[in-house]
């Protein structure tokens, strides 16, 4: 870890060769280098300390050069710059190049990424690096047999990534230690750090003023391998947050309004900055809620002010020392500037803003509270709730738990308890061992709770249902984020809610879509009416935080005798190959492998659930490639044309039949293309299965980046009417691409019969990323380069 630090004191020192001319400023940068705080990153990482001090110094330079008021993610974000002294800097144009203060991932992530890095022959990771246990526990009974199981069925990828933190120095929590976004808040994050998670959900720390951001794993190689992270210079939406939340509104309700307001790709190159008086009505890990969804509508991260809220937050996670730091640089670096613009502005009044149920299918489809029923009844929704889920990394605070028992105790009191199926997720093995000191998980097992593993679970499809069948039309309601068709529960017709713990409680307790709780009354068992009290919560435990198990393994000062081993007849485990380069020729005459209709989110393109276990293994793992995503031909799914014999049959199967047969193909999609989840996996497999382009009307961020890593081409029509154009049995061919430049669009042939017709097709590529497209990979670029 000493050696980190001095490597990264080095590289900030050499940032000051830039400002040569400013002789002032290029002093300030060298003392900078000498005089870091001695406050640790965290109670793991006790020999990095915070970088405050040279931070601020970079962020001088950039305030000197753009001479402007700064939002609070501007300047985060601006000050963790490689070299602020020349960096362009237009929002919504320029490409940044950052130096980010750690990196996390999950195992599902981790295990691709990992491998990368030992693809990468580099000897230890250059920043703080974690993997996190939390994706391959599947719920069935209940936490203790259900991480017992999973520990059993997963040892082969567990000892694999606890082998290889080991080696290359990163360090590992191990399953039932929790899900990756909790774990970070409690011991991780800090006001003003830049993180990279392999996990879209990775803006959960900006509940604690950090800009965590959710990336591919080739990013997290790049920042592991010490080569600067590039990142498009996000735009900047305000949310103002004026009065106070209270009663039923909860933080989650603040973000199913932003994501009605903005749909799922209104926030989509943009970073969400929450201020405002409001702010302070809510506590850290409320904010944490706000930030973590934030992800639902496209943006690259949200982050909020620094606070009294996360200091407190802070000191009771063990961390004074962080925020008293934190608060010398309140003002310098920890909140935004007076008089600051935002690219766009929306204004939200906590007093008058009602609950939240948003749903099915999208997360941006909101109903207020009181119109949940009437739309649900005009919408032809099951009314009737099959099963109430809480927690998550979402939402499994101690607040929010404690929440939700004061309903469940509410309730019990008048001899109801709920009428459904009540899961319980804890965030982490920290909040699963206080809830239950202090009696709150008693409580929902009383009221016919069960309390699952620390793990995501059913809220990325590790569950194991058992009460309806594929195909029963049925709602249920969570605390989750995500709600796409399937994703919890690999159903297409269960319709899922997305709202507050509270109300999933409440709704549990009715057992009906059509229930509210401010207004609507229940029958206690005495037959007498009563109304359920307004949910109330300790922000924090009156006792402090039990750790409960230690659950997290630190590399050891050495890896060099650790041995990695992959068994090559491994069904979860595989090495990587690289990716053949470009040839330096048109892609002419490409076959359309499908035409995709309508939502495509990297769900659809790699599925979750039980292909999580094929993580590590690129082959086996891409026979789930596009078999959720609806085929315009026949608008079925996995059901596609053999242009090569006419033959019908899954995409995948007549992807692995072009490819055997040197058969290069695109793949066309409609808005938004690869929204949701950042597994690099949807990138991965196309092109591991011979896909050399992807041409949509318009993409989601991560997934974008994720394509470029691959070498393959994120291409987006000039005219998006140009969709239409293309038939199952059309030919593309991508013409002079040997002048492939930057902000250059490439010439496009669609052949349908003897019918020839050229289009312009649009992309985001960079000199940096046109580099990876001719190498074949980014991976393939950096071994060109430290050759």
């Amino acid at each position: 870890m000493a050696a980190r630090l001095m490597n990264a004191q080095a590289q900030v020192c050499r940032l000051g060769k830039h400002v040569a001319s400013e002789a002032t400023v290029v002093r300030q940068f060298h003392a900078s280098c000498y005089t870091a705080s001695k406050v640790a990153l965290s109670k793991f990482d006790s020999d990095v300390y915070l970088p405050y001090e040279k931070l601020n110094k970079r962020l001088e330079v950039v305030r000197g050069r753009l001479n402007r008021p700064l939002t609070l993610s501007e300047k985060v974000l601006y000050s963790h710059l490689d070299d602020p002294a020349n960096q362009d800097i237009v929002r919504g144009t320029s490409y940044l190049r950052l130096r980010p203060d750690r990196v996390a991932m999950q195992d599902a992530t981790a295990q691709m990424a990992l491998l990368q890095f030992i693809s990468s022959g580099l000897k230890k990771v250059a920043v703080p690096s974690t993997v996190h246990c939390d994706h391959l526990i599947e719920a069935q009974i209940g936490g203790p047999k259900d991480l017992a199981r999973a520990k059993d069925l997963n040892k082969e990828v567990y000892d694999f990534l606890a082998s290889t933190c080991a080696k290359y120095g990163l360090g590992f929590w191990k399953p039932g230690s929790g899900i990756i976004h909790q774990i970070i808040l409690e011991n991780y994050a800090f006001p003003g750090l830049l993180m990279i998670g392999t996990d879209s959900h990775t803006p959960n720390g900006g509940g604690l003023g950090g800009l965590c951001i959710g990336v591919g794993g080739a990013d997290a190689v790049d920042v592991m391998a010490d080569i600067p992270w590039e990142l498009k210079c996000p735009k900047v939406i305000g949310v103002n947050l004026t009065g106070k939340i209270s009663g039923w509104t909860s933080p989650k309700d603040v973000i199913l309004k932003v994501a009605d307001i903005l749909t799922v790709k209104g926030g989509t190159g943009a970073i969400i900055e929450y201020h405002g008086k409001g702010v302070d009505s809510i506590s850290c890990t409320g904010m944490a809620t706000i930030c973590n969804m934030g992800a639902e509508i496209g943006a690259t991260t949200s982050l909020f002010p620094f606070n009294q809220r996360m200091a407190d937050y802070l000191k009771s996670t063990g961390r004074a020392g962080i925020a008293s730091e934190a608060q010398k640089y309140q003002a310098k670096i920890l909140s935004a500037d007076k008089n600051c613009e935002y690219d766009e502005l929306i204004e939200i009044n906590l007093d008058t803003l009602e609950p939240h149920v948003n749903g099915p299918f999208t997360p941006d489809l909101g109903h207020p509270i009181s119109k949940l029923g009437e739309n649900s009844k005009k919408n032809g929704y099951p009314m009737d709730i099959r099963v109430g889920l809480i927690g998550s990394c979402t939402n499994s605070s101690y607040e929010d738990m404690g929440r939700c028992a004061s309903i469940a105790k509410d309730a019990m009191s008048h001899g109801l308890k709920s009428k459904i199926p009540f899961n319980v997720t804890p965030g982490s093995e920290q909040i699963r061992a206080t809830i239950e000191r202090d009696g709150i998980s008693e409580v929902f097992d009383k009221f016919g709770g069960t309390v699952l593993a620390n793990a995501c679970g059913p809220c990325i499809g590790q569950w194991d249902r058992k009460d309806v069948k594929k195909g029963d039309k049925n709602t249920i309601v969570t605390s989750y984020n995500r709600n796409f068709t399937g994703r919890n529960d690999a159903n297409p017709a269960t319709h899922c809610f997305v709202t507050s713990p509270e109300l999933v409680t409440a709704l549990s307790i009715a057992g009906r879509l059509d229930f509210n709780p401010l207004t609507d009354e229940l029958t206690g068992a005495d037959g007498k009416k009563f109304k359920l009290k307004a949910p109330f919560g300790d922000e924090l435990p009156a006792k402090g935080f039990d750790p409960g198990q230690d659950t997290y393994t630190a590399p050891p000062p050495s890896g060099e005798n650790v041995k990695v081993a992959v068994d090559p007849k491994s069904t979860r485990l595989q090495l990587l190959e690289p990716f053949d380069k470009w040839n330096g020729q048109d892609l002419t005459d490409l076959t359309v492998l499908i035409k995709v209709k309508g939502k495509c989110t990297t769900d659809h393109i790699s599925a979750a659930g039980p292909w999580l276990k094929y993580r590590g293994h690129l082959d086996n793992i891409s026979n789930n490639m596009f078999i959720g995503a609806t085929n315009y031909e026949n608008n079925e799914m996995n059901n596609i044309k053999n242009q090569r014999n006419g033959s019908w049959g899954g995409v995948p199967d007549v992807a692995r039949d072009y490819k055997a047969n040197g058969i290069k193909w695109v793949a066309v999609g409609d808005e938004n293309y690869g929204e949701g989840s950042s597994r690099e996996h949807a990138a991965l497999e196309p092109r591991h299965l011979g896909g050399r382009a992807i041409i949509v009307k318009s993409f989601a961020r991560i997934h974008e980046t994720n394509l470029k890593k691959q070498g393959l081409l994120p291409l987006t029509f000039a005219n998006p009417a140009d969709y239409d154009k293309i038939q199952p049995t059309s030919k593309i061919s991508l013409l002079n691409l040997k002048s492939l430049a930057p902000g250059k669009p490439v010439d496009a042939e669609i052949k349908n019969g003897d019918k020839v017709e050229r289009i312009k097709l649009n992309h985001t590529l960079n000199d940096l990323q046109i580099g990876w497209f001719k190498a074949g990979s980014a991976l393939n670029r950096m071994k060109e380069l430290a050759q």
